[in-house]
């Protein structure tokens, strides 16, 4: 565990305890609400090949989950290592586009 606190930057098992937590509650929710999203617009198990439901579900939920991460981050008091994680996940799904600039990006 030490490795892991190093390697994100955190001091307490304390604070380990917590960003687990978010993780579980965000990756559940996120993948809940996408179910939900999908019920609302009649894409079901029943009338859809089960690859292109998954498939449909993946894309609901990957982009749902960092943005939903940096909210459950922010209200378990986590932001400082939320905020940056999610950012660069969105980044990386190539949805940057959707986050404010940076200052040192602005001046490019």
């Amino acid at each position: 565990m030490n490795k892991l606190k190093k390697r994100w930057g955190i001091t307490s098992n304390y604070q380990l305890v917590i960003i687990f937590i978010v993780f579980a509650i965000n990756g559940s929710l996120s993948a809940r609400i996408s179910y939900f999203l999908m019920g609302l617009l009649g894409i079901t198990k029943e009338n859809t090949h089960w690859s292109l439901y998954y498939i449909i579900l993946l894309v609901l939920v990957l982009p749902l989950y960092p943005f939903m991460l940096m909210v459950f981050g922010y209200i378990f008091g986590q932001s400082g290592f939320f905020f940056p994680f999610a950012k660069r996940m969105i980044r990386s799904m190539k949805l940057g586009f959707l986050l404010p600039k940076e200052k040192n990006e602005e001046s490019k």
